[in-house]
């Protein structure tokens, strides 16, 4: 026998409780009467009275919510093995950290945005493979492909520009480090990069990587977020704690989403895609669904569980029947 959730028993401690509130209410009853009429009148009004039936009564109500309580904590048994599938994809989001992505043309700025946009996907993962990959002037893996969603959020939550050692944006280096060094070899054929950046790079070829990429399988679904137009300035803060804005040679440094870099990288990958999301909603969940739950999958993992049949139906369906025939019985003989 399972309890699915034990912590609903702890609410039995209110039967016995019960009990004596409603010994001490009964017994209460007849005192009050007594307080505005003599015995014998006290006698006659109370002939026809059962005091029995009211106990029956109140016992037949609490032994029902005790019965309610046994419900909710779902009582499962006959347990049964079953073989479980997973079947899904591998699945790296290559997520940029530079200090560009603190822009806040996006609320709170375009690195949080992303953070939230990949959590949203995660509730929604159904047997896929993920991994995580951030990058700036360096890349580095957080996580490793893995079942592991929880590891997988909380990778995600210390995700910052700390997370690498060296400033700049090479893209291109992010999605050699995701092909060579995170990919396995038996996953080819089902491949997805989730690449989320403002596209800004210096000089790590990344439509090259892009093509080699590609030639590995592997498809890139390039989201651009930030301002393409004006673009905005960097907040940090400085050694002192206060705010001020990223400057380059004295001059405001200003950053903007390279959507024709992005649109390059996607066309140099396996059936790649690009989004330009600017500084609108990152719909990353539809996209997840649209793009690569709708594709061919591979069997990932087969494991044997253990089934147990749930049985709070028979409680609840004693604890009415308690409740039926309590309404039934009169007080009055």
């Amino acid at each position: 026998m399972r309890i699915e959730s034990v912590e609903w028993l702890h609410a039995l401690w209110l039967i016995p409780a019960l009990g004596l509130l409603t010994g001490f209410a009964l017994s209460r009853k007849l005192q009050v009467v007594r307080r505005f009429a003599d015995d014998a009148l006290v006698q006659k009004l109370a002939a026809s009275m059962s005091v029995r039936r009211q106990v029956l009564r109140s016992a037949l109500a609490i032994v029902a919510l005790g019965l309610v309580v046994v419900s909710l904590a779902r009582p499962a048994w006959d347990p049964r093995p079953r073989e479980l599938q997973r079947r899904g994809r591998d699945v790296v989001f290559v997520v940029d950290v530079s200090r560009s992505m603190l822009a806040e043309d996006l609320q709170p700025n375009r690195l949080e945005r992303a953070k939230l946009a990949i959590a949203d996907v995660i509730e929604r993962l159904q047997g896929d493979r993920v991994a995580l990959v951030a990058f700036a002037g360096t890349a580095v893996m957080k996580s490793p492909l893995t079942l592991d969603y929880g590891f997988m959020r909380s990778a995600l939550d210390d995700l910052s520009p700390e997370s690498v050692s060296r400033g700049g944006t090479l893209i291109g280096d992010a999605l050699r480090l995701t092909v060579n060094e995170v990919f396995d070899e038996a996953s080819v054929g089902y491949r997805d990069v989730i690449l989320i950046t403002d596209g800004e790079d210096h000089e790590s070829f990344p439509a090259e990587a892009a093509a080699l990429a590609g030639e590995a399988g592997v498809r890139i679904i390039a989201i651009g977020i930030g301002d393409e137009t004006t673009g905005r300035r960097i907040p940090i803060t400085d050694e002192d704690g206060r705010q001020r804005f990223l400057q380059h040679e004295g001059q405001e440094v200003w950053s903007r989403l390279d959507g024709d870099m992005l649109r390059q990288v996607a066309r140099g990958s396996k059936d790649g895609v690009y989004f330009n999301v600017a500084t609108g909603n990152i719909n990353l969940d539809e996209v997840y669904t649209g793009l690569i739950r709708s594709e061919e999958q591979r069997d990932l993992e087969a494991r044997t569980a253990i089934e147990y049949d749930e049985k709070f139906q028979i409680f609840l369906g004693a604890a009415l029947a308690l409740l039926l025939l309590e309404g039934l019985i009169r007080e009055r003989r």
